[in-house]
């Protein structure tokens, strides 16, 4: 027998504050409190651009030896400038696909990307080894634990490159300064600061967000006379020790670190052992969920059958994608508040629920979780003022989540000193130390645990400039926001490639995300030889129906607007009519874009492309 509307209504009701144990309207009070307090009028401009003085910050002290070499000057068919996991993933997939006449610039001492510039101590990556390392299956290595170490993944970024032959083809210790599209030739010209010169037929662009230390607008930071660097420059000649610890050059040192971000959750523990003094200092806690790693199980390895590797990715972004999936493969943390969700929302929208009824029960979800992370700070940090502090209150995702086991604890130990500056951030610095509040803390060491330039334009971040077939820049065909087709192409710029974060399907897991976007690059320039042409650019029609798309009201839009500032909201500027924060430009989940990008090649039109 069919069930009356009217039944069906009423078979869903919101809990009420007693059955849920707190009030979902009082914590949307206190989030908004919390994001009014750390709103700042600059955005992303209260940030400093590593120039002048400041230019030691970007040094890179991991080279043994500066390289000495002769100018190239070359024709080739490919470049791909960037030497982390999205530039080794488009050289694999380019070798698969029958291409070979490729060259890598990079401007960093070996492959890694990221994770050669984050050698901090306790550095480690927050996703499932298993699906966050590419080309495992390739490669035949399995990672030790759940989650990896940096050097172990420093060390499968090389082990990609001697697999697939990249070192012969890569350009190290070379920073790209221009990239000009040549229309007469047909070709991008890329000059390098060793007065290179490559004639390139296409350029694949994956320098990536994660190379650019970032520093705070903070006053004094120059005049400060101890010793000082950025967590992505780590300083082990001063330090002494390694990326395990062992730091016994600190032990007579007071030392001090800014940003408590995924970042310091991880160097923290480790400073705090080995420095005389540790002092934090933090304008907003992240939130911080159980790690739990551990070995690799030899007999789980031993059982993997072939293609696991893409059928746990998949998995895994499914599910935060918002894919039903029958099984939790990775099952961690990363998953947890999708399951809650989905257990809270056991009733089907069918049984009486609003869209607003969807959203709420959304939001009591997203309060559970944080609820768990708050009762965690207070079960880990002994003293019930500090705890108060480290407790984040905000939603899930308005920050990266971060895992770890040991940052809270750490706050127990007699010598470490948390200065929460209430949302304000740091007032000054001085020659001896860090003023908070009007109270100076004197350290002998002050390290920046600031992150990445993520918010910044995108040549910026980049450090070179790229010149389209009119002449225009990217910097100012960009100037009021990303324009792209797929997040690949620019009207404009023809045989022109962007990896990474530019108008596609975001995903927790980058190396998804930079794997699916390599096959995708080698398949366009493997139907453009097919064809017989030699030129592809996007149709500005396509590039205006894309934006139309990825610029659509959508949920994460609405949601960022309400978070405490971060680089997720462009500073707490997403909402204001202007601003553009980490989610807005994006398709509606990284599962459903790379469904939808296979559908797009299987149809076999290029639809949106111009081929000439």
């Amino acid at each position: 027998m069919a069930t009356s509307p009217e039944a069906q209504a009423a078979q869903f009701r919101i809990p009420t504050p007693q059955e849920l144990g707190f009030d979902p309207l009082q914590l949307r009070s206190k989030y908004a409190d919390e994001r009014e307090r750390r709103l700042r009028s600059e955005g992303n401009d209260q940030y400093r651009e590593i120039t002048g003085d400041l230019e030691k910050f970007n040094d890179d002290p991991y080279i043994d030896q500066v390289l000495v070499r002769e100018p190239i000057s070359a024709s080739i068919h490919v470049l791909i400038v960037g030497g982390g996991f999205g530039g080794q993933l488009a050289a694999a997939r380019l070798k698969e696909a029958g291409f070979d006449d490729f060259r890598i610039i990079e401007k960093a001492g070996d492959f890694g990307g990221t994770w050669y510039w984050n050698r901090y101590p306790g550095a480690q990556c927050d996703i499932e080894a298993y699906v966050y390392l590419p080309l495992l299956e390739e490669t035949n290595y399995i990672p030790k634990e759940k989650y990896s170490y940096a050097p172990e993944i420093l060390e499968h970024a090389r082990r990609i490159g001697r697999h697939f032959d990249l070192y012969p083809r890569t350009c190290f210790q070379t920073q790209v300064r221009t990239v000009r599209w040549v229309e007469g030739d047909k070709r991008w010209h890329v000059s390098t600061d060793r007065g290179d010169l490559f004639k390139a037929r296409h350029v694949i662009m994956s320098s990536g967000p994660l190379n650019r230390p970032k520093l705070p607008g903070i006053p004094g930071i120059e005049k400060f006379k101890g010793h000082t660097f950025h967590t992505s420059r780590w300083d082990y000649d001063y330090c002494g020790g390694s990326s395990s610890g062992g730091m016994t050059k600190l032990a007579d040192k007071r030392v001090g670190i800014i940003g408590t971000g995924a970042t310091a959750i991880q160097c923290v523990p480790y400073l705090a052992r080995d420095a005389k003094h540790l002092t934090v200092f933090q304008r907003t806690p992240s939130a911080i969920d159980e790690r739990g790693n551990r070995p690799t199980d030899p007999n789980w390895a031993k059982s993997l059958q072939p293609g696991w590797h893409a059928e746990r990715n998949e998995n895994f972004v499914s599910i935060l994608s918002g894919i039903p999936q029958e099984e939790d493969m990775v099952g961690d943390r990363w998953t947890d508040l999708f399951k809650a969700l989905s257990k809270l929302m056991s009733v089907s929208p069918s049984a009486g629920m609003t869209a607003e009824d969807i959203a709420f029960m959304g939001e009591i979800a997203d309060y559970q979780k944080m609820n768990y992370i708050r009762d965690r700070v207070a079960k880990s940090v002994t003293k019930a003022e500090v705890a108060e502090k480290l407790k984040p209150w905000y939603r899930q995702w308005c920050k990266r989540p971060t895992f770890n086991d040991e940052f809270l604890p750490t706050f127990n130990r007699d010598n470490v000193t948390l200065v929460d500056t209430e949302g304000k951030g740091v007032e000054r610095v001085t020659e001896k130390g860090v003023v908070v509040n009007g109270v100076e803390y004197e350290v002998d060491c002050l390290i920046f645990a600031t992150g990445f330039e993520v918010g910044t334009a995108y040549t910026r971040r980049s450090e070179f400039e790229v010149y389209g077939k009119t002449g225009e820049s990217l910097s100012d065909y960009w100037k009021n926001g990303l324009r792209t087709f797929h997040g690949f192409h620019a009207h404009g710029f023809p045989n022109c490639y962007h990896m990474g974060l530019t108008q596609t399907g975001l995903a927790p897991n980058f190396t998804y995300m930079l794997d699916r976007q390599a096959t995708h690059i080698a398949y366009l320039l493997k139907e453009l030889k097919a064809r017989g042409k030699q030129v592809l650019e996007t149709s500005l029609k396509a590039e205006d129906e894309w934006q139309d798309i990825v610029h659509k009201p959508n949920f994460m839009a609405d949601y960022l607007a309400k978070c405490t500032p971060g680089y997720y909201n462009a500073e707490g500027k997403v909402g204001d009519g202007k601003s553009r924060g980490f989610f807005e430009e994006q398709y509606e989940g990284a599962a459903q874009f790379y469904a939808m990008l296979e559908r797009w090649r299987k149809d076999d039109r290029l639809d949106g492309l111009e081929l000439s």
